[in-house]
């Protein structure tokens, strides 16, 4: 391995030449050299429009596709480095990642990422799969339609006037028969014995082709998506540029056959399409606008990109801060809390948690897309917590914890269909060490209809007053039925779903409903109480 530092030039025979400062390593790999460069992401944003957009004429359009850039790259940071790759890099230059063109940067592109500096699209607290493409054919495509059932509620199938403004993009390409099937067994598909014909055979609702049929001796089927990525590896991009056409044989008088393929568009068709952004932009839409229609139901807002980050590692835990003296005493209390949850619980950690504290509160709100009133928010492994200092002050930073360790134990074990409204009051009934809340009345102004709902009081209020109030709900409903049922048969709802007779009754009384009076779910004899 080769390091350099200071100013240099490379010359990339398929990028061309470009100066560059960033500390560089060339490495020998598979009988080739690899070049690794470490670049700050604003400047990584910037040299993928080079590669991506740089045709835009739309200032616009050009600072919406930053933002999805920068979005994608934060979601899918070290891509190349988790399995199956398992290399030394985040991502690679190609648009197998996203297409990175230093030699091509110019003022205005890096002007489109800076008036964007930062700015993210974000879903439930975390940077969103922002997946773009070329042109969508005047239709985009439901993400899991597109990737074997993977449903992401913001990359869905949606009509695009503007992509077609100016044409759908038509195409058609031959391919012979042997040249497929060599393209095809490359990517260890299963090409029947004597291939002879490929046919469509179910398409996804946007009318993109789902799954072919080959037939031979034998007859096999595999995905659109396979089969464009093998002719794609094998024969070039440009062959088969989407999923939308249609397929027929042509047989020459010699015996030999090829097949035509009449198609367009180009690209996956899912997120944002890049013809239709450049349309919008044109048309006078703001990026905000173009961002709203391409990925619905997501939040523009600023992350903590900038800020240097420190790992401080435990034995359980990892906590990343920006400020690490002050902060490093986190490390110590998680623990405890850990190891007295575990206690308390009966439950061990499957994973270790990592706690990101953040440096201030409107770094907290922008990065998590919570109100500044929330203190802590759990989200997978990651624990995202407001300033140590802030939360020590207001004697809540203990509490804190402990209530989203809780909350890391309780996720790890619940069903999907189990309520979040349920799952927090078990974490509050948890981690208030199973004492009576003391709340008789917890309904005072909140109304019944919300009470009814309080599932979607919980995942969508702003009002810190009537969140407060369904917090208080949900702790007194698991504590009543913990009178009823007894505590081992309503913490086993997590793993088996509360009896839908039960949620019926607290959608249609409130809060409070006890049920039938009967068994539900197991005995209903009392637990022991075991603090």
């Amino acid at each position: 391995t080769i390091e350099f530092a200071g100013s240099y030039r490379v010359k990339v025979p398929s990028h061309g030449e470009f100066p560059s400062d960033y500390t560089l390593e060339i490495h020998t790999s598979k009988n080739r050299l690899r070049l690794n460069l470490q670049v700050p992401l604003e400047e990584y944003v910037a040299a993928v429009l080079a590669g991506e957009s740089s045709v835009f004429r739309s200032t616009e359009s050009l600072q919406a596709m930053a933002v999805a850039v920068r979005s994608y790259a934060v979601h899918f940071r070290a891509r190349h480095k988790a399995a199956p790759h398992n290399e030394d890099f985040d991502f690679c230059d190609t648009t197998h990642c996203q297409d990175f063109r230093l030699s091509a940067l110019s003022s205005r592109l890096k002007a489109a990422a800076s008036a964007t500096r930062g700015e993210m699209l974000w879903f439930e607290g975390e940077p969103i799969a922002a997946f773009y493409h070329r042109h969508c054919g005047g239709v985009t495509e439901d993400a899991r339609h597109a990737w074997s059932g993977q449903k992401v509620p913001y990359l869905l199938k949606q009509s695009d006037r503007f992509c077609t403004a100016q044409g759908r993009a038509e195409w058609h390409t031959q391919i012979e028969s042997g040249e497929l099937s060599r393209a095809l067994r490359a990517a260890g598909i299963r090409v029947p014995v004597n291939f002879r014909s490929v046919s469509v055979v179910h398409r996804t609702p946007s009318g993109r082709v789902s799954r072919l049929k080959l037939e031979g001796e034998s007859l096999s089927t595999l995905s659109a998506s396979a089969f464009r990525l093998a002719v794609g590896r094998a024969l070039g991009w440009n062959r088969i540029r989407s999923d939308q056409y249609d397929v027929r044989k042509a047989t020459y008088r010699n015996g030999g056959s090829r097949f035509v393929f009449y198609g367009y568009g180009a690209g996956h068709g899912v997120g944002l399409c890049q013809m239709g952004a450049s349309q919008r932009g044109e048309a006078g839409h703001g990026y905000r606008r173009i961002l709203d229609f391409y990925y619905p139901g997501t939040a523009l807002g600023f992350t903590a990109a900038g800020l240097t980050w420190h790992a401080m590692a435990g034995e359980r835990v990892e906590i990343l801060s920006t400020a690490p003296s002050p902060d490093r005493s986190l490390v110590p209390l998680a623990e405890r809390l850990m190891r007295a949850a575990e206690a308390e619980s009966g439950w061990s950690f499957p994973l270790r948690p990592q706690i990101r504290v953040y440096p201030s509160v409107s770094v907290f709100r922008n990065a998590t897309g919570q109100p500044g009133w929330v203190a802590a928010v759990t989200r997978g492994r990651i624990i995202h917590l407001q300033p140590a200092a802030v939360l020590r002050a207001k004697g809540q930073l203990t509490s804190t914890l402990r209530h989203e360790i809780f909350h890391f134990l309780i996720e790890r074990r619940s069903g999907s269909d189990v309520p979040l409204w349920f799952r927090e009051g078990v974490v509050l009934y948890l981690a208030g060490g199973r004492k009576p809340s003391g709340q008789q009345r917890t309904t005072g102004g909140l109304s019944p209809g919300l009470l009814r709902d309080l599932e979607k009081t919980i995942r969508q209020s702003q009002n810190r007053e009537e969140m407060q109030r369904a917090y208080r709900a949900a702790r007194l409903q698991v504590e009543r039925w913990v009178a009823a049922y007894g505590e081992q048969t309503v913490l086993g709802w997590l793993e088996q779903g509360v009896p839908p007779e039960l949620l019926a009754r607290v959608r249609r009384d409130g809060v409070g409903c006890l049920g039938s009076g009967r068994n539900v779910g197991g005995s209903r004899r009392p637990t022991q109480n075991r603090d």
